[in-house]
């Protein structure tokens, strides 16, 4: 028989236990809130200095696993500008790119769009309060993969001095880079704002949408996620169909 004293501490117990996970959940929806992060800490741990997904090609062009290899050798024109156009099952999105301030992104970028590397792949996460974009550029669908190798940070002055919260203003409109939150550890996920963002001064600016293509991620946040939160898959499946580079 469980006597008085046992029973309260049984009680005592349980609550400390939901407390603690309470605690644990609060710190998680925090972390995430406040990064965009491009892959999973295990991720990062495991990798070093890349992310898990190699950096090697099928016959049609798809992405395979294997070894992590290094960033594409310089071949774009670094004194013009390029467009990015996704062809997505929601609508066009058209982002203009200039090469003088972020050279490493757009010849990653144009690199990675030759070889259909976007190509088929799902915009994985949607935030709608606080944070406001569409994250894509994961040939997972899950938040952790990429391309085998990491670019460096650029063109991160761009968007003024951080406020007293140590954040700047991401315009709507804006395409950044995800990133593990670790300096210069950029891939292929990226992020579109569809409403203006607050967020440390982290995640390299590398393009602007056309008012169309915001349009289309408006309407894709309107819809929200599939779960009803507020950062998750979107409710609507986005899939970049086809993607392309390029020169102006």
């Amino acid at each position: 028989m469980v006597t008085s004293d046992q029973r309260r501490r049984q009680l005592a117990r349980e609550k400390y236990e939901r407390q603690q996970k309470r605690r644990a959940e609060a710190r998680r929806k925090a972390r995430r809130r406040t990064a965009l992060i491009g892959a999973a800490a295990a991720v990062v741990v495991a990798t070093v200095v890349g992310l898990v997904v190699g950096g090697v090609f099928d016959s049609d062009g798809k992405k395979k696993a294997s070894e992590p290899s290094g960033p594409p050798a310089m071949a774009i024109d670094k004194s013009a500008k390029y467009t990015l156009g996704l062809t997505t099952n929601s609508g066009a999105i058209k982002v203009a790119m200039d090469a003088a301030k972020t050279p490493e992104t757009v010849n990653s970028f144009k690199s990675l769009a030759d070889k259909k590397f976007f190509d088929g792949t799902k915009c994985h996460r949607l935030t709608t309060d606080g944070i406001f974009v569409l994250q894509c550029g994961d040939p997972e669908g899950t938040g952790s993969g990429g391309p085998g190798y990491t670019i460096k940070d650029e063109n991160l002055d761009s968007l003024g001095k951080p406020n007293e919260t140590g954040k700047v203003v991401y315009p709507a409109g804006t395409v950044a880079m995800a990133n593990t939150g670790q300096p210069n550890s950029g891939g292929s996920q990226f992020f579109l704002v569809y409403k203006d963002t607050q967020l440390p001064p982290g995640y390299t600016p590398f393009g602007t949408m056309d008012a169309a293509g915001l349009k289309v991620v408006e309407g894709i946040a309107k819809a929200g996620t599939a779960d009803g939160a507020t950062d998750g898959a979107p409710k609507n499946t986005v899939t970049i169909e086809k993607a392309t580079v390029g020169k102006d």
